[in-house]
């Protein structure tokens, strides 16, 4: 085999002297190859990657580039060494323009100022070598989600870089840009470039990667050429236990309305339109899928039907209940149950343990109490079967929520509110980096209730997740809803994708969820 690249040996990392975040993990790249890093979330892949980046200092180990041990002690260090690394959340400026961000920090000179046009040929030039193509003078803040990772990709480039990490890359792409960035990291690839992408998507790890590097528990389970291994096979190498998914959407005859928008209008926090005369419903043993890219209306969405958002127009009712004006207890009392995007700003209370946040919003519930008072055993053991089934890393139900990674934290939260759902279920990004059997858990759960009577709405810019779960979906563009489909699994993604782009904007006939029922 080719000599590696890169190589990280032994690499362990304590957090606090307890927590080993890496344990003993290995990992090698081969000059021009796409090599996934996977596992569940808090394997440590995304620590050893910071380790290599200088983010992150090893307790103990080694890293070796070009076959020479190396000392990285910050990202300065691996710059020089030409890696670079692309979070997952972009570091961008919005308010300077392409070439200003690409080139921040090393800024070329014209006499003593600043020499734009050197920074927009830079750009124009990186662009029209890797298929990148964007617009050097336009402001950050005016491009689209695909457009400013091209961005921070150019940044990496700008600086020489031959390895380049990306985190979760395709995290919130549709279909579509997903394509395109996948021919883009092949252009890189065919000009020498070497590319780890720390990812949990089995699917795009079977369709662009060339090996694959498996963690677990913040070890190196092993690397296997990826035309070698199934997608049930990756899969089981990521959980530990044989990979068996759930169940796909079975048909059933739905019930009465249980959530139903009519003509709902509604502004964003800049005063802009949000939501554009939106009507919808949703009904008993109903899973509807909302999709869309991110920022089309999706948030103010969540926020209404939470209690947060309270000017809008039109009429929203749960079981038949006008919400408006109602604050979260009461929208909870008729039943709701709310998984929020953000888990750390609104899903928990940092300072609350694991019972506080797993029964803060069912305690006062007659089940949970014992002559009037609440049962500390009850809420024990209800905090604790979250914990099983749901698999949370942690030690004990009485630890600080706060201690825990952010996949175990959602954990918690999704267990907490699929609990709390008595009638229906807003689950907003549910599964967000969290691990392969926690989707599997929260999936599961999610179709129990289903089958319970339960009406969900499932708001996700994962299409895998809602292909599995949705038999309808509708599709947000610009504030408004530019398709309702009936029986999803008929419709190819890339369809779906041309929706999500704004490209096709003709609603579908059948069953019409802009007219929300009586």
């Amino acid at each position: 085999m080719e000599k590696p690249l890169l190589e990280l040996k032994d690499i362990s990392k304590t957090y606090g002297g307890i927590v080993k975040a890496n344990d003993h993990a290995s990992f090698d790249l081969l000059p021009g190859e796409i090599h996934a890093l996977a596992g569940e979330n808090g394997a440590g892949k995304t620590t050893l990657m910071k380790v290599l980046y200088g983010l992150e200092k090893a307790d103990s180990g080694a890293i070796f580039l070009y076959g020479n041990k190396t000392e990285i002690h910050d990202p300065n260090d691996s710059i020089k060494h030409g890696i670079g690394m692309v979070h997952q959340h972009f570091m961008l400026v919005d308010d300077l323009n392409v070439a200003e961000n690409v080139v921040l920090g090393m800024e070329p000179k014209r006499h003593v100022g600043f020499d734009a046009e050197k920074a927009r040929n830079l750009v124009l030039s990186l662009g029209k070598e890797y298929g990148m193509e964007l617009d050097p003078d336009k402001k950050v803040e005016n491009l689209n989600v695909a457009q400013k990772q091209k961005v921070e990709i150019m940044k990496v480039l700008a600086r020489n870089a031959n390895i380049i990490i990306l985190d979760e890359p395709t995290a919130v792409l549709t279909p579509l840009e997903v394509e395109l960035f996948f021919r883009q990291l092949l252009a890189l690839k065919k000009s020498g470039k070497s590319i780890v992408i720390i990812t949990h998507k089995i699917r795009e790890i079977k369709e662009i990667c060339d090996r694959v590097t498996i963690m677990r528990a913040g070890k190196t389970v092993g690397t296997y050429p990826v035309k070698n291994v199934t997608e049930a096979g990756l899969s089981g190498l990521m959980v530990g236990f044989e990979y068996k998914p759930v169940e796909g959407y079975i048909p059933r005859k739905y019930g009465d309305n249980v959530l139903a928008l009519e003509h709902v209008n509604c502004l964003n926090e800049n005063g802009k339109t949000a939501l554009d005369d939106i009507s919808f419903f949703v009904r008993e043993r109903e899973i509807l899928g909302v999709i869309g890219v991110e920022g089309n209306g999706q948030e103010e969405l969540a926020g209404i039907l939470s209690g947060k958002i309270k000017e809008y127009q039109g009429r929203v009712t749960i079981a038949g209940q006008d919400i408006k004006n109602m604050d979260m207890g009461k929208i909870r009392a008729l039943g709701l149950g709310y998984i929020s995007e953000d888990r750390m700003e609104e899903g928990a209370d940092l300072k609350g343990t694991l019972l506080d946040n797993a029964t803060s919003v069912v305690y006062r519930e007659s089940e949970f109490q014992q002559l009037g008072v609440i049962s500390s055993r009850k809420t024990r053991r209800y905090t604790q079967n979250i914990i099983d089934e749901y698999n949370v890393k942690c030690n004990n139900y009485r630890e600080e929520i706060k201690n825990l990674s952010g996949g175990n934290m959602q954990k918690i939260v999704s267990g907490r509110e699929i609990g709390a759902a008595k009638v229906l279920l807003v689950a907003n990004q549910p599964t967000r980096g969290v691990d392969v059997a926690a989707v599997m858990a929260i999936h599961k759960k999610i179709q129990d209730i289903q089958k319970q009577g339960r009406a969900i709405l499932l708001i996700s810019s994962d299409l895998a997740e809602i292909y599995q779960l949705c038999e309808n979906a509708i599709i947000l563009y610009g504030g408004r809803i530019v398709a309702r489909i009936d029986n999803l699994s008929q419709r190819s993604e890339q369809e779906i994708g041309r929706y999500m782009l704004g490209l096709d904007k003709i609603a579908e006939k059948g069953n019409d969820h802009n007219e929300a029922a009586n």
